[in-house]
């Protein structure tokens, strides 16, 4: 087990003393920029997932970018990287969401005030944690300011944690965002001029390309060879809408009784503990048998090299959330071959054409169930899935990596000019 506070290199990273230049100078005496990337969790997570392989995409760019997370077992990050990785120390949180947000800004503070802690030229908050724990060491001085980016913002009832939430955003000196949707919302409800970075996805991993190992995972995740097999991706949440998922699913089941549900993922920050009791009596309510080759399968958290197979094992990814960032599962499920059913919201309308996927109403369960039905159809299926090849073709991770690195050298430049002033 990898050790809390030891920085892990993977084999294309390039810590000092193995620099590499390729059109990302711009750090301290003309080197590569050193990039501190801060996330909530080591987990997968969209904004833990974006911000490795952002890294991966920077470090290929020349860039020296390190990602840390606090990591309270240290076990490290959810799969191998090909950036620097640090395990923050971080101790047990004291039980309510205010006592785990505050003691996590405690232990970033923490970890970059401790003598002889390491330098960067950009400091880069991808959440409400490491925005306040870097507000906290712009104020001490210990940086010159801090970039934020917004995957999304939630709504808190304490108004302690939704405080730190506009603090993270409001405090730093330049704010990213992943789509248009949000770009707007901090513009209309913040005040603040986003820049849109966008994100991608690795298209040799995710593939429609069958490979050795998927009959293995269909059968580790109890996954049924005949019937119909809709995935879900992010667990049960409200967010994801995934009551009304069932709902839905309910309805498609008396049109293709062999159909199955496979829920994946869902290891959160966040207590859904009531949402999933309400989940698991409407199971029962409908009679659902769960578990591995029944009716619905409620994966837990998912290997990450799990995810190019259970896409491919899958006929249609159905993401009818609510509220989304951006939907990263959409374009891997997309690049997987895969056919998509999404709801007819802000940002998928943003980025998904009238035909890319198969459109749906989140608070219709109706409109939902048709959409599935509509998905699984072998010509609409067809037609689906080479549109989401073509759609996903517009997403790539040096795109967004080239977007960020304009916006890191600013800031470090303007980094450079305060301390000597």
């Amino acid at each position: 087990m990898k050790q809390p506070g030891m920085a892990r290199f993977g084999p294309g990273a390039s810590p000092r003393g193995r620099r590499r230049m390729h059109g990302a100078s711009g750090g301290r005496d003309g080197g590569p920029l050193r990039i501190a990337l801060l996330v909530h969790s080591t987990h997968p997570r969209g904004g833990v997932v974006h911000a490795l392989e952002l890294a991966e995409a920077l470090v290929a760019l020349g860039a020296e970018p390190v990602v840390h997370a606090p990591d309270p077992g240290g076990g490290g990050f959810f799969r191998p990287t090909r950036c620097a990785t640090v395990s923050v120390p971080a101790r047990a949180d004291g039980g309510s969401l205010r006592a785990l947000v505050g003691t996590r800004i405690e232990d970033y503070v923490a970890w970059f005030s401790r003598p002889g802690a390491e330098r960067f030229d950009v400091y880069h908050a991808q959440d409400g944690i490491s925005g306040n724990a870097l507000a906290d060491l712009t104020q001490a001085g210990r940086c010159t300011g801090f970039v934020r980016t917004v995957h999304h913002l939630d709504d808190f009832d304490d108004p302690q944690v939704a405080a730190w939430q506009r603090r993270s955003v409001l405090a730093a000196r330049r704010v990213l965002c992943v789509s248009r949707l949000w770009r707007q919302t901090l513009e209309r409800e913040y005040g603040v001029a986003a820049t849109e970075v966008g994100n991608g996805v690795d298209r040799r991993r995710f593939s429609p390309a069958r490979r050795p190992a998927d009959p293995a995972a269909r059968i580790r995740y109890g996954i049924v060879e005949e019937g119909r097999v809709f995935l879900s991706i992010g667990g049960i949440e409200a967010r994801k809408n995934t009551l009304r998922l069932l709902d839905a699913f309910l309805a498609v089941r008396r049109q293709l009784p062999r159909a199955q549900l496979v829920i994946a993922g869902g290891k959160s920050l966040l207590d859904h503990r009531g949402y999933q009791a309400a989940f698991n009596a409407a199971l029962g309510a409908g009679g659902i048998r769960t578990g591995p080759g029944c009716s619905v399968v409620v994966t837990g958290p998912v290997s990450d090299e799990d995810m190019p197979a259970l896409y491919r094992s899958a006929s249609a990814l159905v993401f009818p959330s609510t509220r989304e960032g951006f939907g990263l599962a959409v374009i891997e499920a997309m690049a997987s071959g895969l056919p998509v059913v999404v709801s007819r919201i802000e940002p998928f309308t943003d980025y998904l054409g009238p035909d890319d996927c198969a459109w749906a109403d989140p608070l219709d369960p109706a409109s939902i169930a048709k959409a599935m039905i509509s998905a699984s159809r072998p010509d609409r299926a067809a037609a689906l899935r080479q549109a989401g090849l073509r759609a996903c073709a517009r997403f790539s991770w040096e795109d967004s990596a080239r977007r960020h690195l304009e916006v890191y050298r600013g800031l470090a430049a303007r980094g450079r000019e305060a301390v000597h002033a």
